[in-house]
């Protein structure tokens, strides 16, 4: 029981639980706490201090603290059990509605073409590791009947954010990647493979680090902006690379990175026209460098790690590139 409760805190993180509760923290000076208006009483002043990082909330108002657990039976007004099962329900039908999605893309994938032809003019062409990062394929138009033969109502595709509100698909003509965390899918990223905005998630929590749970162990990690970037160097053997899905870093996903103090963190950013990652790559840096860590900037010949290998890099040219990277 003490095993499987403490797997459901982790599997919805307080903070992303209250944010999504409307409830508005800020930074309180430690990198992972943050503090705001206590949604348990009416006040004035915030005296409501949450640790990302320990998963964990006291009000200095109320005086009332505790876990995701204990703060549902507060909120809600809901004994032990019924907290917890409160929250169960609230992971069981969209995690399993995510699972069953992304196994359809997997099978589209192979159905049609586009999709592993696009991969491979972005250097994505070993099989294997295709199978491993459980990649898919969203033509468009075809989800929505998939799931309502399996049993899923048209709320619940709307709730989470599969099929928008005139019945059209969420994803259409994208590479589906599945997004982790504790084994369990909490989003979803599409890129596009034709004119659309390259870039799309689900309206939920895009989790914490990409594949963290594999990555933590090592010493140093390299650190991406897009999934493709990750997958290329990744196939490439560098498999202590994860990504945050853009440059700006959740709490959870600043706190992941910090949780070993001798961590050497190598920021592989996009080389931007207008310098947005290059700018971006430095703000990160210099906020793990503050809390205590090794940063060093990588700097490519080339846009990003995906066009690099593209252009025919190879791992021992960008092995180079991070023996040259300089530190802050």
């Amino acid at each position: 029981m003490g095993k499987d409760l403490e797997r459901l805190k982790q599997r919805i993180p307080l903070l992303d639980f209250l944010q999504r509760h409307h409830w508005t923290g800020h930074h309180a000076g430690a990198r992972s706490e943050f503090v705001g208006l206590c949604p348990l009483h009416e006040e004035t002043h915030p005296s409501f201090y949450v640790n990302a990082r320990k998963n964990l909330f006291y009000c200095h108002g109320c005086r009332r603290g505790g876990d995701l657990i204990r703060f549902v039976e507060l909120a809600l007004r809901l004994s032990f059990r019924e907290s917890v099962d409160y929250l169960q329900q609230q992971l069981a039908p969209a995690s399993q509605l995510l699972q069953h999605t992304a196994g359809f893309y997997q099978l589209e994938l192979h159905h049609y073409p586009e999709g592993i032809h696009y991969l491979a003019q972005r250097g994505v062409q070993d099989p294997v590791l295709i199978e491993e990062l459980g990649m898919g394929y969203a033509r468009g138009g075809n989800l929505r009947p998939h799931l309502r033969a399996l049993g899923y109502s048209l709320e619940l595709q709307l709730q989470a954010g599969l099929i928008g509100r005139q019945g059209q698909d969420a994803f259409c003509r994208r590479v589906i990647f599945p997004c982790r965390q504790h084994d369990r899918i909490v989003n979803l990223y599409g890129r596009s493979i034709g004119s659309a905005f390259p870039h799309r998630l689900l309206p939920r929590s895009k989790g914490g680090l990409f594949s963290w749970e594999s990555v933590r162990q090592f010493p140093d990690v390299i650190l991406v902006e897009g999934l493709l970037d990750l997958a290329v160097l990744w196939q490439a053997g560098f498999r202590n690379t994860t990504c945050a899905i853009g440059t700006h870093l959740t709490a959870s996903q600043f706190a992941q990175l910090c949780e070993t103090r001798d961590r050497c963190v190598y920021l592989a950013f996009d080389q931007d026209d207008n310098q947005a990652g290059q700018q971006a790559a430095l703000g990160l840096g210099q906020r793990l460098h503050h809390a205590g860590l090794t940063v060093r900037i990588v700097h490519l010949p080339a846009q990003d790690p995906n066009s690099y290998f593209a252009a025919g890099a190879t791992p021992s040219d960008f092995a180079h590139c991070l023996e040259e990277a300089p530190s802050l």
